[in-house]
């Protein structure tokens, strides 16, 4: 499985989405789930899946699905296809 077939897993998993909802629109708060309680879910689950630590910074500041890529890539994590 590649690093972005997981990124994509990880937000249908925790906010229940399908996969043409991910991209461009989906944000914080977009989808009922992306809550702050479904927010620090998903981030536990991205620091398992990709084994490293978010900086409480990039947590705040991960507020959208594009948002993430980007973060990730600050932490070696290549999410190209």
């Amino acid at each position: 499985m590649s690093n972005k077939e997981k990124y994509d897993d990880i937000f249908i998993e925790c906010f229940g989405l399908a996969p043409d909802q991910l991209g461009d629109k989906l944000a914080y708060r977009s989808v009922q789930a992306w809550d702050s309680a479904g927010h620090m879910g998903m981030i536990a689950a991205i620091e398992e899946a990709f084994g490293i630590m978010l900086e409480t910074d990039d947590i705040i500041e991960f507020s959208s699905y594009n948002v993430g890529i980007e973060i990730l890539r600050k932490y070696g994590v290549d999410l190209s296809t």
